[in-house]
């Protein structure tokens, strides 16, 4: 690619004419606030199905009165436009409700993980200026470990039993017990019961002068650069994602069932899977634990499930699960991989396993809301590629000096587009670094290495910051792990750099094998030297029961390279201790 003459010229988009027949090439959002969304579905379809949960279904026209219920609680608790509220819940109807019911009232919301240790939260709610926290019972201990050093005013207190049907909001806390994770949670004058709060309000809240530029959410991510902080994504970013991604699917509104696994609390699940559902007025069936493969098998037979957003490592437990020949999939039209690299043998063993979905690869970041790039969901796809731009995206491949690169070359990934973040949360400098105007364009650095081919498929090489250079050659994790993943002992896979005296870096890999498998160091190298150059083939294996996982379940790639970068440090001390004695 060249760079044009005008600097203000288009980018040319070569992957307009691989686009399939139902995506329009131009985007023009519609300008919706998020509340405004919901209002409308709910107008439209009141009775449908908005959420689907254990058993217990709510329609949009309940969903909708719930939030507007809340949001008129807040503000007589004196939340105000532009102020934070932290939501720490996993996929439940709480979610959901808090999530509109905050922005109904006019404030922000702040997407907080359940994962989160007590230190994790202290850092986000103080960062924030969180003074409201609406917070999962089972999770309250952690805050209490930090009540005293945080801005929090008021703790909004839900449990799983809130949202289940009768008997099942009775032996919730049977059950709870018996496993150990109840939480008696006593009310104080600033820790209020969540469901009561709803129950006491008319559903009129006092109207906000709202625009869809406003900031709508802070999603806390490491970005580019590993510190954690919040992107500020505003109404209209993640509506306009919304809307690109309905597009893209071609989406039957008021049909769609969308298996709601991947967590709302992350930027994807919460657009793909929680937005997109309710832009199209589908039915969301909420998992509030994706690790649980037996519910969410069941709960795609159960509910005939159309569509499945998700991630490598949750297809990938799927397609190895022992339940899974004993579930029909068959429902599961079409499905988005995101967050990590879809490896090809995911894909295709998926697509064997349901009769036929369509299971293609995306990318995206949290700072576009996330997602820019998708394979075609039923026409050309190219084999591990991240796909094409979604209409109204553009894209560039750039140079160290901010110049594109020729057709085919590596390069940074830029991305402009509707969806692109307003700037990180009190951190104009980040900001600074990560945003660019050029041509009439705000664009985001990626900071992913990638290239595009003359039809516009772009193609992730890997991370700048996890690329791995052994002896002056550069090496993409990527590569090696899809080598890794094509041996039929190995479940999960992940190849990052290590300390080395001689080369600078050399491979390690971190592998977690398949039920009743068993293979050596000896085995796996020797199988990477028939696919990879020597220089690539890792140096080291580990094994492990499993891989550790964001909330996302994303593969920590980087907490494997310090822990293993930590032991080689450690075992060089040791050699050049003293003898004893």
């Amino acid at each position: 690619m060249t760079s044009p003459a005008d600097p203000h010229a288009p980018a040319p988009r070569p992957w307009l004419e691989h686009y399939e027949q139902h995506v329009p090439h131009d985007f023009q959002p519609t300008g919706h606030t998020l509340p405004q969304l919901l209002q409308q579905t709910a107008q439209h379809y009141p009775k449908h199905t908005a959420m689907t949960f254990i058993g217990a279904r709510t329609s949009y026209a309940e969903l909708l009165t719930q939030a507007q219920q809340l949001a008129a609680a807040l503000q007589k608790m004196g939340v105000k436009p532009g102020d934070r509220v932290a939501v720490m819940l996993p996929n439940c109807p709480q979610f959901v409700i808090s999530f509109f019911g905050t922005l109904i009232a006019g404030a922000i919301v702040v997407n907080t993980s359940p994962l989160y240790t007590a230190h994790e939260l202290e850092h986000q709610l103080q960062d924030s200026g969180s003074e409201t926290l609406i917070i999962m019972d089972m999770f309250y201990p952690r805050y209490l470990e930090i009540q005293e050093r945080v801005p929090v005013k008021r703790v909004l207190v839900t449990g799983i039993q809130d949202a289940l049907p009768f008997p099942k909001n009775l032996l919730y806390p049977l059950k709870a017990r018996k496993e150990g994770t109840w939480v008696n949670v006593q009310p104080q004058e600033h820790v209020l019961n969540f469901t009561k709060v709803i129950d006491s309000q008319t559903p009129y809240p006092a109207a906000v002068d709202m625009t869809a530029q406003d900031v709508a959410l802070l999603q806390y991510t490491g970005g580019t650069t590993g510190t954690p902080k919040g992107a500020m994504l505003t109404h209209a970013n993640l509506v306009a994602n919304a809307e690109q991604a309905r597009l893209w699917m071609d989406l039957t509104t008021g049909q769609e069932v969308t298996l709601a696994a991947i967590p709302f609390f992350h930027v994807y699940g919460m657009t793909v899977a929680m937005n997109l559902s309710i832009l199209g007025a589908a039915n969301m069936v909420l998992v509030p634990n994706a690790r649980d493969i037996k519910m969410v098998l069941s709960e795609i037979q159960k509910n005939k499930a159309t569509l499945f957003p998700g991630v490598p490592t949750l297809y990938n437990a799927i397609n190895n699960h022992p339940d899974t020949p004993r579930h029909d999939l068959s429902s599961i039209r079409a499905c988005i991989s995101g967050s990590a690299p879809l490896l090809l043998e995911t894909a295709h063993k998926f697509k064997w396993i349901t009769g036929g979905a369509n299971l293609v690869e995306g990318y995206g970041l949290t700072e576009s809301s996330p997602v820019t790039h998708v394979n075609p969901i039923f026409g050309e796809q190219q084999e591990g590629s991240i796909g094409l731009p979604l209409p109204g995206v553009d894209a560039l491949i750039m140079n160290d000096d901010g110049q594109p690169v020729p057709t085919g070359e590596r390069g940074e990934l830029w991305v402009a587009g509707p969806m692109v973040m307003k700037g990180y949360w009190q951190r104009p400098e980040e900001t600074a670094r990560t945003l660019a105007e050029r041509g009439g364009k705000v664009w985001l650095k990626t900071g992913d290495i990638a290239t595009m081919d003359e039809r516009g498929f772009f193609r992730i090489v890997d991370r700048k910051k996890d690329l791995i250079i052994a002896g002056g050659h550069n090496i993409y994790p990527r590569e090696v792990e899809e080598v890794l993943m094509m041996h039929p002992a190995v479940l999960e896979a992940a190849a990052v750099g290590i300390p080395d005296e001689y080369r600078g870096e050399s491979v390690h890999a971190v592998l977690a094998l398949k039920p009743g498998q068993s293979v050596t160091e000896a085995d796996i190298r020797a199988f990477c030297k028939q696919e990879l150059s020597a220089y690539k083939v890792p140096r080291s294996v580990e094994f492990r029961s499993e891989l550790p996982k964001t909330a996302a379940l994303k593969i920590l790639r980087r907490q494997l390279a310090q822990e293993a970068t930590e032991r080689v440090i450690q075992e060089r001390a040791q050699k050049t201790l003293p003898p004893q004695g």
